[in-house]
């Protein structure tokens, strides 16, 4: 095949297939992209729009620029092209949210600890929000520390109270409290970050890319499906391991419950980020949209994890 005629944006693995899509997004969620110096990450970004260009340099291989596109897709921002800050990769979330993940559900007992960690939990969340928003719905740095503060806020509160409360409780129900702070943090870190979006809506294509106009209802939709795949995200990690760490108090291994946890929350992540991303990116049928047409039937509509580009097919704005 004639590399000049690559089409460097198809899809690799065929997307009609849950293994296909499963493969797309383990391949742009790999940590180990995280790690590679910008001046790789910028290499590949040339190569990438080279091809786009239709003028792929001599001696390139379809691997190459299959890797290139990799690395494209996991430090770039889909909207700006800019590359992003390491921590809001979705390349980072798995080592990032090992790290801090693990270390809520060790720390857990004081006060002080619980806070720190939750203050923790909750900066990383921001910056990885403020980092995938959507380009076409700008947030000023007013409402950027709006959100901050009433989402960090929202986590300590909930964590402090609940462990405050959870004294007399069995000690399992303890070691849930940061699952119900996260869970409650992030019912009100994402709608705050884009709130623009539910206030302006976001694009609406066509099967063709062509924009239609905005969707205030796509929005709320598509940020609701983020709120949900973030905590479901968190839940195995989060509500399995306490149990397990429980059974663990009887042996005298202590000193490696830390590691442990860390540890095992990595090996939760590196299925269920993909796996929720996956989820983002599937046809959802809805009923009754903010759109005119001659069908009456339910309506699908598909929203992308970063830029929740929505398309509805055949229909007209109201």
């Amino acid at each position: 095949m004639a590399l000049s005629s690559f089409d460097i944006d198809a899809p690799r693995w065929d997307q009609s297939t849950f293994m296909g899509r499963l493969k797309h997004f383990f391949n742009i969620t790999d940590c180990r992209t995280a790690v590679l110096p910008d001046s790789r990450l910028d290499e590949a970004k040339a190569l990438v729009e080279s091809c786009r260009a239709g003028s792929v340099p001599p001696g390139t291989t379809e691997e190459q620029l299959h890797y290139a596109k990799k690395l494209y897709d996991s430090a770039f921002h889909p909207d700006t092209g800019d590359r992003m800050n390491i921590i809001g990769r979705m390349s980072f979330q798995v080592p990032g949210g090992m790290a801090i993940t693990g270390c809520m559900l060790q720390f857990y007992r004081t006060v002080p600890a619980v806070v720190f960690w939750q203050w923790v939990n909750q900066s990383f969340n921001a910056l990885v929000n403020y980092t995938n928003r959507n380009a076409a719905s700008p947030i000023t740095p007013k409402q950027i520390g709006v959100a901050y503060i009433t989402a960090t806020s929202t986590a300590l509160a909930t964590a402090v109270g609940l462990n405050l409360y959870t004294k007399k409780a069995p000690p399992l129900v303890a070691r849930w409290v940061p699952f119900a702070a996260v869970a409650s943090a992030n019912c009100v870190n994402i709608p705050m970050m884009r709130q623009q979006e539910i206030l302006n809506g976001i694009a609406v294509t066509d099967e063709n890319g062509n924009k239609l106009g905005h969707s205030k209802k796509a929005a709320v939709k598509g940020i609701t499906q983020v709120v949900i795949s973030r905590i479901t995200m968190a839940a195995p990690g989060m509500i399995i391991l306490p149990i397990i760490m429980q059974r663990l108090e009887k042996y005298k291994i202590t000193f490696l419950h830390g590691p442990i946890q860390v540890m095992m929350v990595g090996a939760f992540l590196i299925f269920m980020v993909p796996a929720l991303q996956l989820k983002a990116h599937l046809y959802k049928t809805v009923k009754k949209p903010n759109f005119k047409s001659g069908s009456k039937g339910a309506r699908k509509k598909n929203i992308n994890n970063r830029s929740d580009a929505v398309m509805f097919k055949n229909k007209k704005i109201i």
